[in-house]
């Protein structure tokens, strides 16, 4: 059992390196359904879960940490070869998918609830209001709406296990299905916002040791220059320190694909190595601890992503969204700002940017959305 963060960091190195060596060695039909993206995500989550490392402080402190660096470093990495003026130009779209969104978490809460409240307890309604908040916002965002609808912290633990479980398994989901987009952008008659898009700006060329190591460098730097300003930057309710690192990060990317810096090649090849880094070391973090505490809520939360599914497609067939923009939104509502761009990148690098302002957005509207649930959720309840 690994206890300290060295063999913990290789066996992630290890775990990140091992799917894409396989795919690119041996091409096996079985990565045209599963990628090695998700591949890399279920090895790490099985090995979490069958404890091949503790929990302790130091590999805690070191997935805290590898987190809270990677992903600005990873976000300015990719934001070098991205067309802001095409990101621009889906405007329209964007806005569109996100409010399809939403509108079909909130049917999805409300039908679950009134398919589940005879097994529930009298306040059974509040850990699913909580879990609204974080399903459109994030995890502060449920902190939020269980302080103003007085729910206590044992339901709170339950609510946090099954916004973990749930999210860990549709993530997988929303990895996998990336391969499904030609079928279904037919099916919903929509083009492809990769299409719509200029993926590269800076003219592909083979990356070079000094390369890499420069963009590593580089990305390291800002990554930690964005935490130190970000942190001197006001916050609130809606906008913490981590918010403004993630935005200043983005920004230095942006500023810099428009200079001649962005011609330098290795930038595409680390931050695709840095992308299924941190996909590992998110997925180590999973914990499948107390499932058995919280069966019907953990039913629930499928429940509602199944629903929130199946009525997001049928708007994406009635609107003509496509399959990425429709992945990016639902992560970005379920997900939040760290897991979003991930799935971005895998699915198109020029999307990147959607998918941290709809993160962003979600963020900011979490709350509202969570005590408007409350409301119906408590209404139907009485």
């Amino acid at each position: 059992m690994i206890q300290s963060v060295w063999p913990y960091l290789a066996v992630m190195l290890l775990a990140a390196g091992f799917w894409p060596a396989i795919e690119r060695r041996f091409g096996w039909k079985v990565f045209e359904i599963l990628p090695p993206i998700v591949l890399t995500y279920l090895t790490v989550t099985g090995l979490s879960v069958a404890g091949l490392w503790t929990s302790s402080e130091e590999i805690h402190a070191a997935q805290n940490m590898l987190v809270a660096r990677l992903v600005p470093a990873l976000l300015f990495l990719l934001m070098i070869n991205c067309d802001l003026r095409a990101i621009l130009a889906l405007g329209p779209r964007v806005l569109g998918v996100f409010v399809c969104t939403s509108i079909s978490l909130f049917i999805a809460f409300v039908l679950t609830f009134l398919i589940f409240r005879h097994w529930m307890p009298g306040n059974g309604w509040m850990p699913l209001a909580s879990l609204s908040g974080s399903w459109v916002g994030g995890t502060a965002n449920m902190i939020a709406v269980k302080q103003a609808i007085g729910m206590s912290d044992t339901a709170l633990a339950t609510t946090l296990l099954t916004d973990a479980l749930c999210y860990s398994m549709w993530v997988v989901v929303l990895f996998a299905v990336a391969r499904l987009a030609p079928a279904f952008n037919r099916w919903t008659r929509a083009v492809s916002s990769a299409d719509l898009t200029v993926t590269e700006t800076a003219p592909r060329a083979p990356a070079t040791p000094d390369s890499v190591l420069l963009w590593l460098g580089l990305a390291l730097l800002v990554a930690a220059f964005s935490a130190v300003f970000g942190a001197t930057l006001p916050v609130g309710s809606m906008v913490s320190a981590t918010t403004w690192t993630i935005l200043l990060a983005t920004g230095a990317g942006l500023v810099v694909a428009h200079t001649r810096l962005a011609r330098l090649p290795g930038a595409q090849a680390v931050s695709s190595a840095m992308l299924i880094s941190v996909v590992a070391v998110l997925a180590s973090q999973s914990s499948f601890a107390g499932i058995a505490a919280a069966p019907l809520y953990l039913l629930a939360g499928v429940t509602v992503i199944a629903l929130h599914a199946v009525l997001l497609c049928l708007a994406a067939r009635v609107f003509h969204f496509d399959l990425y923009l429709c992945g990016i939104s639902s992560l970005a509502h379920i997900g939040g700002v760290a897991a979003t761009p991930v799935l971005a990148a895998t699915y198109s690098r020029s999307l990147v940017p959607v998918g941290i302002l709809l993160a962003l957005l979600g963020y900011i509207l979490g709350t509202g959305f969570g005590l408007v649930v409350a409301t119906v959720l408590s209404a139907l309840a009485s």
